[in-house]
């Protein structure tokens, strides 16, 4: 029951994701279907299978990979999230961890694979 409730909640925010900019759609959709993997197999069957959802799913689990554009989507969004923390009136260690915290996503981000 656990993990059919995780895949629901994940597939439910990944295609809330998929309206929303702000919202990432694709790492809910791994998530979905890991834990569908473990609970739901007809899930984890349908997002796989999905003509939209099922390549980034696979390439992910075939070789850790992550476009160029999710890439430069990612780093954009959250070039764009320090400025508005820089400009707004949050504490200074804030202000310090989240872009540091953002800085390491990246960089571990521009290192998986492209293919």
């Amino acid at each position: 029951m656990f993990w059919r409730t995780l895949a629901l909640v994940c597939m439910a925010l990944g295609i809330v994701g998929a309206f929303l900019p702000v919202l990432p759609t694709t790492p809910f959709l791994l998530v979905a279907a890991w834990a569908g993997g473990k609970g739901w197999p007809q899930l984890e069957a349908w997002l796989v299978a999905h003509p939209r959802w099922g390549p980034p799913i696979t390439r992910w689990r075939d070789h850790r990979a992550v476009p160029r554009s999710a890439k430069w989507g990612a780093s954009v969004t959250m070039l764009t999230s320090v400025a508005l923390l820089w400009w707004s009136r949050a504490p200074l260690a804030l202000q310090l961890a989240v872009p540091a915290f953002m800085a390491v996503v990246a960089w571990w981000l521009w290192r998986r694979p492209e293919t």
